[in-house]
């Protein structure tokens, strides 16, 4: 019975915003309220699995107007806390020991609460404060349980309107949906956290709260209790240039190197202790990046900063920012008005959050799902660039965020101000990095399938030689290029004995490349054929 008329609830309310919505568009009815508004209101008036289904919504830059972001980034979960009784016994519950033996103190009355968990003081019995924090009863299953109804209403409303289907509704649903289930278990946040810890242990300038080892479980979570002043505060900014620094460090750190970073850096979640240190706080939202995506992210980021826009449509689509078969002239068109409205001005104003959006939003209407760790990603640099711009307006970011690019990925794309070689230098060294591993992969399919490769067809000798003689020439046309690489890496950090001006390596290696590929034309020539 229950079931039916939540279902009912969910149903009237997200189709009467759509009959709002399609009046105020047709001009039939002068609201008194925005439509990101109106949406608010309707998400709030649904509870807390709708709240954080409009916040999961506010990461869709890709899709959503800014007005609609700004209006889901307010959403507030205004709930009221749970009983002291309650939250002991879930406790209990979850790590299997009363809460006199587990804590010396705990406070009764929550310090915060919010629609997923809340948060109590407490002090173990070695004398460590420390923070408590606990699920809400029953909220794992109330989020299925409202998901499931809201992907029944959306069903029926894409048989009804099929233009809705452009947006992909179901998947935007179940990716929110999915990572719902990843915030509501705090030992993913645990294993997050420690992670993070370990990786800037000793950090003279980052801190991040320890979690007491074994006081941890799906629904509870025990910290070591840490603040200080919050990122936003006037106060902190007679330090904000150091400070700015710190912070674009320790995210240059998580992105280039970890492959990990806090997703949701807002002012509520960075505090600035009293050492000076910035301390990281709640790793329920962590995105990750692949060491395929850091490099295309860093061909991303020296594309935008050259101004060259074809680079920059290659390495948009190598991220996923755009995707499938498209009009490589339009799109190519709007990356060079993305360029040109930041051509005029300083590097310091530049803001890659923005330019990203910009890019997504090219492919808005073409079905092009984005990543979700992109998402994570995008909104992870717009409040970073807010929190480093709160800190010293006149901080560069873009430079700093350009010299780690460099340093870390593409040392080979050095200095040079002729963007062609910078691209050039950087193509060069992601290839060298990658030419083994491609070759080594198609020895082993050589090896692997040898055998099976030698059947003997009668009448088909002429086109088993054509095709030997190809593949001789495509693996003498891989080495080739791989001694061209590497005689040009060599060439330029100037590596082993010289012979006058040319380092003696590179010269050999240029010398060999030209011999093969001085064979090579000659092949083709005389066989009159490519």
């Amino acid at each position: 019975m229950y079931g039916l008329r939540r279902l009912f609830q969910i149903g009237f309310a997200v189709c009467a915003y759509l009959l709002w919505w399609l009046l105020v568009h047709l001009h039939l009815w002068r609201p008194a309220v925005t439509p990101a508004q109106r949406l608010c209101h309707t998400v709030e008036r649904l509870g807390t699995t709708f709240v954080k289904l409009g916040q999961g919504l506010s990461l869709h830059r890709d899709l959503l107007p800014d007005e609609y972001i700004r209006a889901l980034q307010s959403l507030q979960d205004r709930v009221a806390p749970f009983p002291d009784a309650v939250a002991r016994r879930e406790v209990e519950q979850a790590l299997g020991k009363s809460i006199p033996e587990l804590f010396a103190e705990f406070e009764a009355h929550p310090m915060a609460a919010a629609s997923i968990a809340q948060v109590h003081q407490a002090r173990l019995h070695d004398g460590r404060r420390v923070v408590v924090k606990i699920r809400r009863p029953r909220i794992k299953a109330q989020i299925d349980r409202d998901m499931r109804l809201l992907r029944g209403v959306l069903r029926t409303l894409l048989a009804l309107l099929p233009w809705l289907r452009r947006y992909d509704p179901l998947a935007i649903v179940d990716e929110i949906w999915s990572n719902l289930r990843k915030e509501t278990d705090f030992r993913r946040e645990a294993r997050n956290t420690l992670r993070f810890a370990e990786a800037f242990q000793g950090s003279a300038t980052v801190h991040v709260p320890m979690v007491i080892d074994g006081l941890y479980a799906e629904s509870v979570l025990v910290q070591e209790l840490s603040g200080g002043q919050r990122v936003d505060d006037p106060a902190v900014r007679a330090h904000g240039a150091q400070l700015a620094q710190a912070l674009v460090e320790a995210y240059l750190q998580q992105i280039f190197v970890m492959g990990l970073f806090h997703g949701d850096p807002h002012p509520g979640n960075l505090f600035i202790m009293e050492s000076g240190r910035i301390c990281f706080h709640d790793f329920g939202i962590v995105g990750a990046l692949d060491s395929s995506t850091r490099r295309n992210l860093a061909a991303f980021l020296l594309a935008f900063v050259h101004q060259d826009s074809e680079w920059m449509l290659d390495a948009a689509l190598d991220l996923g920012l755009l995707a499938g078969a498209l009009d490589r002239a339009a799109f190519r068109q709007g990356m060079q008005e993305v360029i040109q409205d930041y051509a005029g001005l300083p590097l310091k104003d530049w803001s890659l959050a923005e330019a990203f959006v910009r890019v997504a939003r090219l492919g808005r209407g073409r079905n092009i799902r984005i990543p979700h760790n992109l998402l994570v990603l995008m909104r992870m640099l717009y409040l970073m660039e807010n929190a480093v711009r709160d800190l010293d307006p006149d901080f560069n970011l873009l430079q700093s965020l350009l010299g780690k690019a460099e340093e870390v990925l593409s040392p080979s794309a050095g200095a040079s101000v002729e963007t062609g070689l910078n691209r050039l230098r950087f193509e060069a060294a992601a290839g060298v990095g990658e030419l083994p591993a491609e070759l080594g992969a198609w020895i082993h399919r050589i090896r692997a399938q040898g055998l099976e490769m030698q059947v003997q067809h009668h009448g088909m000798e002429e086109l088993e030689q054509t095709i030997a003689r190809g593949s001789n020439r495509v693996a003498l046309a891989l080495v080739t290029l791989g001694l061209y690489i590497a005689a040009s890496l060599l060439m330029q950090h100037s590596i082993g004995p010289r012979l006058g001006e040319m380092p003696l390596l590179a010269a050999v290696g240029y010398a060999l490349a030209l011999w093969f590929t001085w064979r090579l034309a000659r092949g083709i020539s005389r066989s009159g054929k490519l």
